[in-house]
């Protein structure tokens, strides 16, 4: 049996999960993160570990959150290794700070924003996500970010631009995993524009209430809770507009299994293994899984495509 020291427990893993809500609906009012997000006072929103302010919730499930030990050390990021305890080890030595973001392609304000940059004009917002592994599990995240579309429409897209393109940072050094041929490096991920400017689409920094721990996806990621989870593109480093679909990394590997929509359908299976059914991390009976994961208020954006062709 592994016994914690009092100085080994993070305060989140003692207290009350409705204490600890009503706690972040406190700092919430107190204004400090949006004083320093106005002012650039943004060191603490850099390094994992810190706390982040949020200025208002939005809660789309009744589940209870994934323990926080749970979402940081098993995870999907081949960045850092294919194991799902790789990437909470491998990541310890990577360097998250500084950051900055090349948006290029079909837009007016093409550039290379910082992070400071990206966070300042916009308070940031705790949403608490359900998600959907295309191998069969489910977790339940607070995430910390805004809407990915208040980026996208400071970049300014251009008529033509119908897709936006995610790249994840190229360095095996500090990504180990890169040094293996499981995929063509670097990570590239896509979205249909609609998509990303749905409201629902986030740019995430951080999660249960903290900036973004290495191995999930710090220092900036997307998260699409109505897809599978490797469509939310993790430590991205180049956002482009075009008016052609994007190759994503997992339909170059394996195209019969994984598709560019990749959203969430229990009507089809994977072709080694039934959607139908999903285990949430944590417990042992197996739940119905629900069609675009319960997120029926994307369905419009798909209406009349043949969701069994476009998978």
């Amino acid at each position: 049996m592994l016994i914690k020291k009092p100085t080994d427990i993070r305060p989140r893993e003692i207290t009350p999960r409705q204490t600890y809500l009503h706690r972040r609906e406190f700092l919430a009012t107190a204004g400090a993160a949006v004083a320093a997000l106005a002012t650039g006072a943004l060191d603490v929103g850099l390094t994992a570990g810190n706390p982040l302010t949020v200025a208002k919730r939005m809660v789309t499930t009744t589940d209870p959150p994934t323990p926080y030990n749970t979402i940081t050390t098993y995870n999907n990021f081949y960045e850092f290794g294919s194991n799902k305890s790789d990437p909470a080890r491998n990541a310890k030595v990577f360097k998250p700070k500084p950051w900055s973001v090349a948006v290029e392609g079909a837009c007016g304000k093409p550039g290379l924003y910082m992070l400071e940059d990206i966070l300042k004009p916009h308070p940031l917002e705790e949403r608490v996500y359900r998600h959907r592994c295309v191998e069969g599990w489910s977790i339940v995240v607070p995430w910390v970010g805004f809407s990915l579309n208040e980026l996208i429409k400071r970049a300014e897209p251009l008529g033509k631009a119908k897709y936006v393109e995610f790249t994840t940072l190229y360095d095996p050094k500090q990504m180990p995993g890169q040094r293996y041929n499981v995929l063509r490096w670097p990570y590239v991920e896509g979205l249909r524009l609609d998509e990303a400017m749905h409201p629902l689409a986030l740019l995430c920094f951080g999660l249960y209430g903290e900036v973004l721990p290495n191995q999930d996806g710090a220092p900036l990621r997307i998260v699409i809770p109505w897809k599978y989870g490797f469509k939310s593109a993790k430590s991205i480093v180049r956002i482009r507009f075009t008016d052609s679909q994007p190759m994503n990394s997992w339909q170059l590997a394996a195209p019969n299994e994984y598709g560019f929509y990749s959203n969430v359908n229990p009507n089809v299976d994977h072709p080694r293994w039934s959607q139908a059914k999903e285990r949430r991390l944590g417990e042992f009976l197996k739940r119905p899984t629900l069609m675009f994961n319960g997120y029926d208020q994307v369905a419009s954006l798909y209406a009349g495509m043949d969701l069994r062709k476009n998978f």
